[in-house]
């Protein structure tokens, strides 16, 4: 019988094993509670053991976290290549890319809010901004508020179904701003 892993180094076993263990667990996300999902149930369903699950991960919330983290790097790098230090974004361009990126990924994002997981991804942006102790506490509220603005612009996107592109987003953002 042919077993996919079995040409494979241990870190593409380990890539092989995350992805399955994702996969499963956002289509088991599909037609069932996050609470009522168990991790026998993700392994099962991933073709995996428990072992490589926990050799992974601490939790089931740890593999969307994970993978949360994972998806804004990649947007991180993507961003960086394209504009590396010293050349000028246009404004808000990176609000438009990391928009944008969500919206690509949006079955992940939508997945996350419709379990009541939201928090994960508020987690994840918060992470982005510098509010450590080391800096002056003016930027560290600063950095927090933008953080929590983003955030809360981005939940209630998901809320109504992140229809509109992070272009699209940004335009209503500035229409509506000078309203109020």
């Amino acid at each position: 019988m042919y077993h996919p892993m079995k040409n494979m180094n241990n870190q593409e076993k380990n890539t092989y094993v995350r992805q399955h263990i994702l996969s499963a667990l956002l289509e088991l996300m599909k037609s069932q509670d996050f609470s009522d999902i168990s991790i026998q149930t993700i392994v099962d369903v991933a073709g995996v053991g428990r072992a490589s699950f926990y050799r992974n991960f601490e939790s089931k919330e740890d593999v969307l976290k994970q993978e949360s983290v994972r998806l804004t790097d990649e947007w991180k790098a993507q961003f960086d290549q394209e504009h590396p230090n010293g050349t000028p974004a246009p404004n808000n361009l990176w609000l438009i890319s990391l928009l944008d990126f969500y919206k690509v990924h949006s079955e992940f994002y939508l997945a996350l809010y419709h379990a009541g997981l939201s928090d994960i991804m508020l987690e994840t942006i918060l992470s982005y901004f510098d509010r450590s102790p080391e800096i002056p506490n003016g930027l560290a509220y600063l950095n927090s508020a933008i953080g929590y603005m983003l955030y809360g612009w981005v939940h209630e996107w998901m809320r109504r179904g992140m229809q509109e592109s992070g272009t699209e987003l940004a335009r209503m953002f500035v229409e509506n701003s000078h309203l109020h």
